[in-house]
């Protein structure tokens, strides 16, 4: 699981019939921005959302195989899930 900035919400005029309903967000790596790493231009990777994400929120995100785990038994065509909106973050030293 990995963290991620919500940039923005994806449309899609046509789209796979398991993603009636469905809301997709726009979003960047925040992993090393926390940790005050180097931050190299960031890859946009779009997460299906069914939280609720607002733009600017810090979302956990399960990608690979198990991001279609959440929605068994049906199958959705997904890499990447939103599975908690964080509220809060603290890095102790």
């Amino acid at each position: 699981m990995q963290l991620y900035l919500v940039e923005g919400t994806v449309t899609l005029s046509r789209a796979h019939p398991s993603f009636t309903g469905a809301s997709l967000k726009a979003t960047v790596p925040y992993g090393d921005t926390l940790l005050g790493r180097p931050v190299k231009e960031p890859d946009l990777v779009v997460v299906w959302d069914d939280l609720g994400a607002a733009e600017g929120s810090i979302i956990a995100v399960s990608d690979g195989a198990e991001a279609a785990q959440a929605f068994k038994p049906a199958q959705k065509p997904v890499d990447a899930y939103n599975a908690a909106i964080l509220d809060e973050i603290r890095i102790k030293p």
